[in-house]
């Protein structure tokens, strides 16, 4: 490992007491691997960092946390400008992590770390929303997103992805629809939406495969929305027989606009933005990211 150049390692305030974080880091730099490691305490410190990531010239900044932190991260270095731009690194120590295990990344940290210093740097789309926030994975709107915002932290620490599932089934009572309407290329739907996915990755919510097809480098978004009609025996049905629910809207498009009434919150990786109107883009190629060779979401 000796030989490859320098990384600095954004760290999630909530993973300083990560004891096996600590020694992989060590053991790394015994082998002569040059880590710089940053903590996050407020919002826009991965910004601060990954300027100061540029001036001591490392090859990767790698994203130590959840979703919300390789989100903050990816959209730090894609608005970055010039040249010699470090390429993303991830390391996963969130609840769900569902964006580093759709992509295969390792979850034990000396191997994560490893495949985020030294692995081959994809070029990969992201997401814009608004012509300002950005989103790697996917954005979310609906019920899975009042209950991700509303699953309480003890109940995510304590059982994981799963956390969702169990806090959604017992807030069965908020289930209700948004209107809205939605375009895109060959895309005119309008009406009641219970789910809204709109994916750059596959899966949120803690490992819910939202868009299933989905590829982070084939300059496209996927969209998914099960419609509100009926709601009980639309989801039922769909939970037993996903492929074939007639409640299952799904297209594909570079573009899209959600135009709605009444607000809507769209969850951006971990991150809520509520208003009326969105306009959201694929940025094609914007970002490398160092990924395993066998990445299933390469086209």
């Amino acid at each position: 490992m000796t030989t490859f150049p320098a990384s600095l390692l954004i760290l999630n305030g909530k993973g300083t007491d990560n004891a096996p974080l600590r020694d992989a880091v060590a053991q790394l730099r015994k082998e002569g691997v040059e880590i710089h490691v940053r903590v996050t305490w407020e919002k826009g410190d991965a910004e601060r960092y990954i300027d100061e990531a540029r001036r001591l010239g490392v090859a990767t900044v790698i994203a130590g946390g959840g979703d919300g932190t390789i989100n903050e991260v990816a959209t730090a270095l894609v608005h970055c400008q010039g040249d010699d731009i470090p390429a993303l690194g991830i390391l996963p120590l969130g609840t769900a992590n569902d964006f580093a295990t759709s992509v295969g990344i390792p979850d034990e940290p000396e191997k994560a770390l490893k495949l985020a210093i030294a692995g081959n740097a994809i070029e990969i789309d992201i997401a814009q929303v608004n012509d300002e926030t950005c989103f790697i994975n996917m954005a979310t709107g609906g019920f899975g997103t009042r209950i991700t915002s509303e699953t309480p932290e003890k109940l995510k620490a304590a059982l994981g992805g799963i956390s969702y599932l169990i806090h959604g089934l017992v807030r069965m009572d908020t289930l209700k629809p948004d209107r809205c309407e939605i375009r895109g290329e060959n895309i005119n739907w309008q009406g009641d939406a219970l789910v809204i996915g709109i994916g750059n990755g596959r899966q949120a919510g803690g490992g819910q495969q939202l868009c299933p097809d989905a590829l982070i480098n084939d300059g496209l978004l996927n969209l998914r929305i099960l419609t509100g009609e009926e709601i009980l025996p639309a989801l039922l049905s769909t939970l037993a027989k996903a492929g074939q629910s007639p409640n299952i809207i799904e297209g594909a498009s570079s573009w899209l606009t959600i135009s709605a009434p009444n607000d809507i919150t769209f969850n951006l990786d971990g991150e809520p933005l509520t208003g009326r109107e969105f306009r959201i883009e694929i940025l094609p190629s914007a970002l490398r990211c160092r990924l395993p060779p066998d990445c299933p979401l390469l086209r």
